[in-house]
């Protein structure tokens, strides 16, 4: 024999087999051979129980998933251009154009019942842009974001006319943006609202349904932030579609200026709880806002996040604001989330 198991099972079998052999009861007998086969069964079980608990199951470890980046453009009309941003390669990149809105674009704006009209940097961001970030950049994407806090000095508030009325507009206006610029996400960030939890809930998740299903996007997302009149039309959107939904960008910019590392970890918990399951983004504003900064311990606080495995991705508010300081934390972002290291 050529191993110790083989050995050990050839002299337990053989000693069984003396005792059959020598007994007249079973000798000869076909009984006899039933016992024999079973006998070979049952070794070669306990063989091959022996050879699992020699050589031990080994657990196969998950690939790394760096998580993705996102970054506002356009909205404060300082000609930033997609090429501005650098962009690191081993990451996905998403750009979400701010903002689409559904109000007139006149002095006085009034709320258009979900028939949307671009109010980004036209000049600077277009379709011809758009394809050429594409192009020289594979692991980018482009959408677009609804709605926003103000349009021409007024709050973007969510007024639709109906259900069924705003649904149709909206899937037809934001449908043929899409196509025109060639875009690949929408993300939800309506801040004021003319209409119950319910009716957002069903106006937005209908929407989003329509243009997964349709492949009209890839991805969808939304931009709630921590205030009870904004989480509560949020949260009834979650509860009902949050398995259309692939990325909550919290505004955790929106807490108070001054927030520590544990405040800020106490926070992220609070929105994981809120939006189970969901893939919960972290963020920080570029533009003097609230929250953790970088220069106070966000990076410290995203890298206590990624040791946990919840660190999702990191999204900045915004480009147009980053680049008097020459999109130094967009590297420094995108670095973090491209490291396999902590």
């Amino acid at each position: 024999m050529d191993t110790t198991n083989d050995l050990l099972k050839e002299k337990y079998f053989n000693r069984h087999l003396l005792w059959l052999n020598t007994n007249k009861k079973y000798k000869g007998s076909i009984q006899l051979q039933q016992i024999m086969k079973s006998l070979k069964f049952c070794i070669s079980l306990l063989v091959l129980q022996a050879l699992f608990n020699i050589f031990p199951t080994i657990e196969a470890v998950p690939a790394f998933c760096p998580g993705v980046f996102r970054e506002y453009i356009g909205a404060e009309g300082k000609n930033v251009t997609f090429s501005d941003v650098p962009i690191n390669p081993n990451i996905e990149f998403h750009f979400l154009l701010s903002f689409a809105i559904d109000y007139t674009n006149t002095k006085s704006p009034e709320p258009t019942n979900g028939d949307f009209l671009v109010y980004w940097d036209t000049d600077n961001l277009t379709p011809s842009h758009i394809s050429s970030i594409k192009a020289k950049h594979k692991n980018v994407k482009v959408g677009m974001s609804l709605g926003g806090d103000t349009v021409n000095g007024k709050n973007a508030t969510f007024t639709p006319t109906s259900i069924t009325s705003w649904v149709r507009n909206a899937i037809y206006s934001i449908t043929k943006i899409v196509k025109e610029y060639n875009l690949d996400a929408i993300d939800i960030d309506y801040e004021h609202f003319n209409a119950d939890p319910d009716t957002f809930s069903e106006c937005i998740g209908r929407l989003l349904y329509y243009l997964k299903q349709n492949n009209v996007v890839t991805y969808t997302s939304i931009a709630p932030y921590a205030d009870d009149s904004v989480q509560v039309h949020y949260l009834a959107l979650w509860r009902k579609y949050g398995h259309l939904i692939d990325y909550v960008n919290f505004q955790f910019y929106a807490y108070e200026k001054g927030t520590t590392i544990p405040q800020f970890l106490h926070y992220f918990e609070t929105q994981m709880y809120n939006y189970k399951g969901g893939k919960i983004l972290v963020s920080f504003g570029t533009d003097n806002s609230g929250g953790l900064s970088p220069r106070h311990g966000f990076f410290d606080a995203c890298s206590i996040l990624k040791s946990q495995g919840t660190l999702h991705g990191i999204f900045i508010w915004s480009a147009d604001d980053s680049i008097k300081d020459h999109f130094l934390y967009e590297k420094l972002s995108q670095n973090l989330l491209a490291s396999e290291t902590v």
